[in-house]
């Protein structure tokens, strides 16, 4: 799936290090450490009717992964909330806007891998595009990746980090296979996420998702999970086997880029796509989104 370049967004306008530049001259140096090795770390936000949705906990998880990689001078909480209200009034963005915010370990005096030669603090960038879920409307077609997920042997998941190359490695099988996204596995073979998402199943009336272990906790995994124990739907954390997602009656990803979407098959296998529980938890969600979230101040 080939997104299109959205008009919209040819004079939007770039946060970095609290100056505002045209997306054309939003630059940083050849010496910052997301350059350098993908040293950064990330968070995804939405906006909605003038909400940005869950925006505490997209902070909270921005500075947990920033100290978990003993990132320095690390702006504050309040700091990092101005840069995003700022970036959203200088581009009058309300609603439909996706946020990629980026903080990275910030510049080193000379090129290298070790981080004492960051000497002058973190690079915040604060890029707010018009952006609708990528999911939006379709049923996902998924194959199974060879590429797998980190362990906290390797690389934590609980840090959400900028450096996604196993992720991409297994989009890139996904895009030759000619399908949306790629299912990966962890190193035992059991069901991690997506190379983007979190990943559901439902069998029997019976939600559910793989344990975090090789996978990111996601923002909007946890909100499903929420959502389940609000509805007395019920809930279920395990480790999942490929062919169990074959066999459910239901299959869907979670994520702030592209909400809840309905996977339709998996290694060309169909998904028997019956029992009209997806269609409520959607149903839940859309209506979390319509009124939650902190306000935007303008």
């Amino acid at each position: 799936m080939i997104q299109k370049f959205n008009d919209r967004n040819k004079d939007i306008k770039v946060w970095i290090d609290g100056v505002l530049l045209h997306r054309d001259y939003a630059k940083i140096s050849v010496f910052d450490s997301v350059v350098q090795g993908g040293d950064a770390v990330w968070e995804g936000l939405r906006v909605y009717n003038g909400r940005i949705f869950y925006f505490d906990k997209h902070i909270d998880r921005l500075m947990e992964s920033a100290k978990s990689m003993n990132f320095v001078n690390v702006p504050t909480v309040k700091e990092v909330k101005e840069a995003v209200f700022s970036t959203l009034k200088a581009n009058v963005m309300k609603s439909e806007v996706h946020i990629r915010l980026t903080l990275t370990r910030g510049k080193k005096i000379t090129s290298g891998m070790n981080p004492e030669l960051n000497q002058s603090g973190c690079t915040l960038i604060v890029l707010a595009e018009w952006k609708s879920s990528i999911f939006y409307g379709k049923e996902l077609s998924l194959v199974t990746s060879n590429i797998r997920r980190n362990s906290p042997l390797c690389l934590d998941s609980k840090i959400h980090h900028a450096n996604l190359i196993n992720n991409i490695l297994a989009k890139i099988e996904a895009n030759h296979a000619g399908v949306d996204d790629a299912v990966m596995l962890d190193l035992n073979g059991f069901v991690a996420e997506t190379n983007s998402t979190n990943i559901f199943m439902i069998k029997g009336g019976v939600v559910i998702t793989p344990l975090p272990n090789a996978c990111l906790p996601g923002i909007t995994r946890g909100l499903v999970i929420e959502i389940c124990k609000r509805n007395n739907i019920y809930i279920l954390e395990r480790d999942i086997s490929v062919t169990e997602l074959y066999n459910a009656d239901e299959v869907f990803t979670t994520g702030t880029m592209g909400e809840l979407a309905r996977v339709n098959e998996i290694d060309r296998r169909k998904i028997k796509n019956k029992g009209g529980l997806l269609a409520r938890l959607q149903n839940l969600f859309k209506q979390l989104t319509e009124t939650d979230g902190e306000c935007i101040p303008f």
